[in-house]
């Protein structure tokens, strides 16, 4: 083998080598030239090869699409395709281009009509900032016929107004758009050296939460959801959409939700034309407040972005904050306004230089000085001696092609030379001048005036469409629809929605996890299945809550080392799912005694027997569960009994020992809470209602359930519903022109319906509330027209109690400005008072005697026991006065434990099992 043909083998690349290049070359290519934008202007190469193309071709008049794109592909080395879906892309933003046809729609999904027939031209925005030629830097097309922009010399922040979203070989950037005001004050808040915030805005509008954004880097997380409208109890309108979804998209998300029993509706319709909206229609008794939370947990109203800020950097990718990339785009604008006014300085000087030039030629009659010149070189020598004298004066040398323009000047322009007017002009040009000069010595000031100047001229229609708010976090399993039926098979230990041949439990949604209690005293927590094993001898199972302190088991079981009967009281509130806890002792011959769940911490009073041949002197004896203390479901408990038991039963109901909840309002998010987040509500009992007077001039009452939704933006005031209460209010009669007061009481008990108590002229509305007893009017108002005065004054004074329906009383300021109430310590009178409990008294002495009449149809033998009714306690139709009768057990069986589904628990009240009202 020959020394060349050796030395060529060894200078081969392996394909391995080849392909390794040939990638990285690849990924360098579609990163720096396809996906991603430059820093500088904000643009992939197809939309900055657009711009110019677009800039070569303006005339003013409209362009085909398809023109511009045979004009672009000069520039760009792919197919139409591109070009065009990026034109499309550009022209839906709305910002630099003035469209023309059918362009799409971004709010449906509508794709535009074909390039042949839409229209397109640069808009006035894009002409004030985009371009400049003498201040761009050029490079040859892909094919080296045509100059091309390497970056656009945009005086502003296009990245951050438009967004962009790319994916390149292993990376990828997704940029959000961001309010094309808020980037203009933000570009001066940094330029006056203060620190600046910026947050997403679409289009599309929706509500934004931005707790997680992290500056737009990675890592961070943005949710955005749909504007989801209550217009009755039984339609929702969706207004707004969330970004990067579609009302087809979302329908069909909807839709997909109802099928898989998510949610439950009737009907959703499509009513889009020039704004969004799509109405949902709800299946009967569903609730409104809880659908909406469902809409959230489940559809697309609801989306989760991870934005990812990457951009190219001097030839590289980088991934920089959204502050950073303002800040760079800042200062890029600061510079290239700088390079303007230059280039402005330099020809204004040479106008200058030139104008005396003229003036001096022309006026010193030098160009009489040439006449006898035999050569043009002489001509020139001849001129410029005439011109020695002055030369000290310019900032420049004059050189020859400055005495080649004198020389081009007419004999008809010499001739009317007006001296006058071309001082005139000159000190025209210096006054440019000098303004230039001010401008480049304060430049940070000139720059702070230039996006003035652009918030006000293309500011208006353009304010922030999307609404910045904190979002609650939904449990999906709390708003899930109840879509399965769970069943349970006890002896073999099976539980599950397919076992339907089985022991019906409870309804339940697909999503929701199952707690399990066993004989044996051990307790787990599994996902609802089709079917699954969770092991024999099972006494509970039922829907788990997860963080529940509501929720209280009572149990007595028994200790298989010693014997004894332990009865402890515990909570569940967080598990591991699929593993078993044990509530018992180690010991293998533990088991549970007596088991029961109460849903609000009731502690009922039970009977315990002892076995007939125990030792013990006392056989039966109860024990009442209020005596005990919550503990861990891990803890021994107390003894019950050192003897061995026959049977455990229930022997009344009890009541709950947890006391009310107090229910707080979070006013960010308009949601109620237990969390102690936002203002104290009140302590709720069971029957307890809440009081919402909304700004509209409405009141309801609604139950005081977490998912209920009050927005902040509607809600006057809410708290803790008094019946008794007053309430006070100040509204303005849009009919009349004129300001009301009126008191009153709530004389309805309907929940969630809302009750008009001002006018209903459109122009009314509530402008202050109060349920305080005798609050203060601060009345503020201008008698003269000009200078404010404020009045106080007690309520009593000015208006009486009167029906919730009752217009009130006239206020007589024709020129009142304001109006509040200020909260007194005055209380009720004593006679309202004795009033109101007279007539409780005579309402309970009726229910009474109606249960008397009840009472003695009972025969001996019904009335075992009587039950003492406490003086003052209120007694209804509901109490039942008789001993809860028995049931038979079984001597190998202790308790037999049932489940219970709502609708049957005011019939099986009193059987064993105790379920709460929360």
């Amino acid at each position: 083998m020959s020394e060349t043909t050796e030395g060529a083998l060894q200078n081969q690349i392996a394909v391995a080598g080849m392909y390794e290049n040939w990638f990285l070359e690849y990924a360098s290519y579609v990163i720096l030239e396809r996906a991603v934008p430059a820093v500088e202007d904000g643009l992939k190469p197809v939309q900055r090869r657009i711009l110019h193309a677009l800039k070569e071709m303006d005339d003013g008049r409209f362009n085909k699409v398809a023109n511009v794109i045979g004009q672009t592909m000069q520039y760009h080395p792919h197919g139409d395709a591109s070009i065009n879906d990026a034109l499309v892309n550009l022209g839906q933003k709305d910002l630099l281009f003035d469209c023309q046809g059918n362009w799409g729609d971004n709010r449906t999904g509508d794709s535009a009509a074909a390039a042949r027939y839409i229209e397109v031209r640069l808009s006035k925005f894009a002409s004030d900032v985009v371009f400049n030629n003498q201040t761009t830097r050029w490079q040859l097309s892909y094919d080296g016929r045509k100059k091309e922009p390497i970056t656009l010399p945009i005086k502003f922040p296009l990245l951050l107004a438009q967004g962009v979203e790319g994916i390149a070989v292993g990376l990828a950037t997704k940029i959000m758009p961001h309010n094309f005001c808020e980037i203009i004050l933000a570009s001066i808040d940094l330029l006056n050296n203060k620190k600046v915030i910026l947050y997403p805005d679409f289009q599309l509008g929706g509500m934004v939460d931005v707790s997680n954004y992290n500056d737009g880097l990675r890592g961070g997380r943005i949710r955005v959801r749909a504007k989801i409208e209550e217009f009755d109890k039984k339609t929702l309108l969706i207004k707004e959409i969330p970004f990067g979804t579609t009302t087809t998209s979302l329908i069909d998300s909807i839709i997909k939700a109802n099928d898989t029993g998510k949610i439950k509706i009737k009907k959703v319709i499509d009513n889009t034309a020039k704004d969004v909206e799509i109405q949902i229609q709800l299946a009967p008794g569903i609730s409104p407040d809880v659908t909406i939370d469902a809409l959230y947990a489940f559809t697309d109203c609801e989306v989760s972005i991870s934005p990812n800020a990457c951009v190219i950097v001097d030839e590289k990718p980088q991934f920089i904050g959204i502050a950073e990339i303002l800040r760079v785009s800042t200062d890029q604008t600061v510079e290239l306004l700088k390079q303007e006014l230059e280039i402005r300085r330099n020809e204004l000087m040479e106008r200058l230089l030139f104008s005396s030039l003229e003036k001096i030629f022309i006026e010193n009659r030098i160009y009489r000085d040439i006449e006898e010149c035999e050569t043009f070189e002489s001509v020139i020598e001849m001129v410029d001696k005439g011109l020695d004298p002055y030369k000290k004066d310019f900032y420049r040398e004059i050189v020859e092609e400055d005495i080649l323009r004198l020389l081009e000047i007419r004999i008809k322009r010499i001739s009317k030379f007006d001296s006058f007017k071309a001082d005139e002009a000159m000190k025209r040009l210096q006054d440019e001048l000098a303004e230039v000069e001010d401008n480049l010595a304060n430049l940070i000031r000139y720059a702070v005036d230039y996006f003035k100047h652009l918030l006000q001229k293309y500011g208006k229609g353009r304010e922030r469409k999307t609404e910045i708010k904190s979002f609650n976090t939904i449990t999906a399993t709390v708003v899930a629809q109840a879509n399965q039926k769970l069943y349970v098979n006890r002896e073999d230990g099976f539980i599950g929605y397919g076992l339907k041949k089985d022991e019906f439990v409870m309804d339940c949604s697909d999503i929701d996890d199952i707690i399990v209690f066993r004989q044996n005293g051990t307790c787990s927590v599994t996902k609802v299945q089709e079917k699954v094993f969770v092991g024999k001898d099972i006494l509970y199972v039922s829907v788990f809550k997860k963080n529940d302190d509501r929720k209280v088991y009572n149990v007595v079981y028994f200790d298989g080392k010693t014997g004894v009967s332990y009865v402890k009281r515990f909570k569940v509130t967080s598990v591991t799912r699929d593993r078993e806890y044990r509530i018992v002792s180690q010991d293998t011959k533990s088991k549970i005694s007596y088991f029961s769940a109460n849903e609000n911490g009731e502690a009922e009073v039970i009977s315990i027997n002892l076995t007939a041949n125990c030792t013990a002197k006392n056989k039966q004896f109860d024990y009442d569960f209020a005596k005990l203390a919550i503990k861990g479901r891990e803890s021994l408990g107390n003894v019950l009994t050192k003897y061995p038991v026959r049977k455990i039963v229930q022997k009344s109901a009890g009541v709950s020992t947890l006391g009310g909840v107090d229910i707080w309002y979070d006013p960010t998010i308009g949601r109620l809470n237990r969390d102690q987040h936002g203002d104290h509500v009140g302590n709720f009992e069971p029957n307890d209602n809440i009081l919402a007077i909304y700004n509209s001039g409405n009141y309801e009452l609604t139950n005081f359930e977490l998912t209920n939704r009050y927005p902040t933006e509607e809600i006057a005031l809410l708290a803790k519903f008094n019946p008794n209460g007053i309430i006070s209010a100040i509204y303005f009669d849009g009919a009349n022109k004129t300001h009301f007061i009126k008191r009153f009481k709530i004389e309805t008990s309907t929940i969630d319906k809302k009750f008009l108590f001002i006018s209903d002229h459109k122009a009314s509305k509530l402008v202050a509330s109060s349920i305080n007893y005798a609050p203060n009017v601060q009345i503020k108002h201008k008698p003269d027209g000009k200078t404010s005065e404020i009045e106080l004054m007690p309520i009593d004074e000015l208006v009486d109690v009167r029906g919730w329906k009752a217009i009130g009383s006239k206020l007589n300021y024709p020129k009142l400005t304001d109006a509040k109430f200020i909260d007194t310590e005055t209380l009720m009178p004593e006679s309202e008072v004795a009033k109101t409990s007279a007539t409780e008294e005579e309402v309970e002495e009726q229910e009474v005697e109606v249960m008397e009449q009840e009472s003695t149809e009972m025969t001996t033998q019904e009335i075992s026991e009587v039950e003492v009714i406490p003086a003052g306690q209120k007694v209804t139709l509901e109490d039942e006065i008789q001993e809860t009768p028995k049931p038979e057990i079984a001597e190998d069986i202790p308790l037999e434990i049932k489940n219970y589904s709502e609708e049957n628990i005011a019939k099986d009240a009193n059987k064993g099992e105790q379920l709460g009202l929360f």
